[in-house]
């Protein structure tokens, strides 16, 4: 049964005419922007956690729409496969996050085949979590950009058995914070390569470089903004950490410091957006899939 998400939806299309009537989208292919975080709950400093300092999300949600009654289902990728096809997870034979119980129906259209039908530029940047085998990846769904990790996390293995088609690059995983958040080994479209920083900053880069070119091209894209974080293992930047350490009680909480540097790269995102002169003409929307399973301290 899906459930209300902890974390509201906000959608925003930042051009003041379209929201209020004056304008339609009608007729016009304005850029899509989504961005999922994994596991994030109501972890935002609007929404009244305490802990932690979200004010570029803030900022925006102040702007947006907000979407309160918004339901996801309990975990991830059930959540993410009734967004890619428009059905409910089990009408899209996806029942739970492992065991190639995430594997997205392949007789299912999903909606960006349907932008790529109708002119558009589509990526994935981060967790795609609804099949790792070649017919069931996102470049054989819809995606003609991928950046993505395997499984449904970095590091991600199942334990206790052999790797498996739903386990992520073998250079990745580890027990606990061994997993690579720095560093880590991804598939971009049909080539694994190394890349070099710290993944959320990774995933966000990268869609910034490809929605970048795109504008100077004049054509429209979807962007699917999919972070591993702030899933576990608990794993953030040390600038994040030590932010929340100097303000705090001595002691860092690494769920709410990952939260804070997806904030960081949100409000990097909407400069660049403003920069480079597409708010008239972008809906952005941030989400999260579900909340955490327990715990929020490293």
């Amino acid at each position: 049964m899906m459930r209300p998400s902890p974390l509201i939806i906000v959608l925003q299309t930042l051009c003041l005419a379209i929201v209020s009537g004056a304008t339609s989208l009608k007729h016009s292919k304005p850029n899509i922007i989504f961005v999922m975080t994994d596991d994030q709950g109501n972890n935002l400093s609007c929404l009244g956690q305490t802990n932690v300092q979200t004010p570029h999300i803030d900022s925006f949600a102040d702007k947006a729409v907000r979407f309160t009654n918004y339901y996801v289902s309990p975990n991830c990728a059930p959540t993410r496969a009734a967004l890619m096809s428009g059905v409910h997870e089990f009408r899209a034979a996806v029942t739970a996050t492992h065991a190639e119980q995430e594997r997205m129906a392949l007789a299912l259209t999903t909606f960006p085949q349907l932008l790529q039908q109708a002119g558009y530029e589509t990526g994935l940047f981060g967790k795609w979590h609804l099949g790792d085998l070649d017919a069931h990846l996102p470049q054989n769904r819809g995606f003609s950009e991928v950046l993505m990790h395997g499984a449904g996390g970095i590091g991600q293995r199942e334990r206790g058995v052999k790797i498996t088609s739903y386990a992520d690059f073998p250079p990745n995983q580890g027990e606990g914070k061994k997993a690579k958040y720095f560093d880590p080994v991804l598939l971009h479209n049909d080539t694994i390569v190394q890349t070099k920083g710290y993944c959320t900053d990774i995933f966000f880069h990268a869609a910034l470089a490809w929605m970048r070119d795109l504008n100077a091209k004049k054509k429209p894209f979807f962007a699917y903004l999919s972070t591993n974080a702030p899933h576990s293992p608990l794993i953030a930047p040390q600038e994040n950490l030590d932010r929340i350490k100097k303000r705090g009680s001595g002691k860092a909480d690494t769920r709410m410091a990952m939260i804070e540097n997806i904030d960081d790269n949100f409000g990097v995102l909407m400069q660049k957006l403003e920069a480079w002169d597409m708010l008239e003409n972008t809906i952005v929307i941030f989400t999260t899939d579900n909340g955490a399973p327990g715990g929020g301290v490293g």
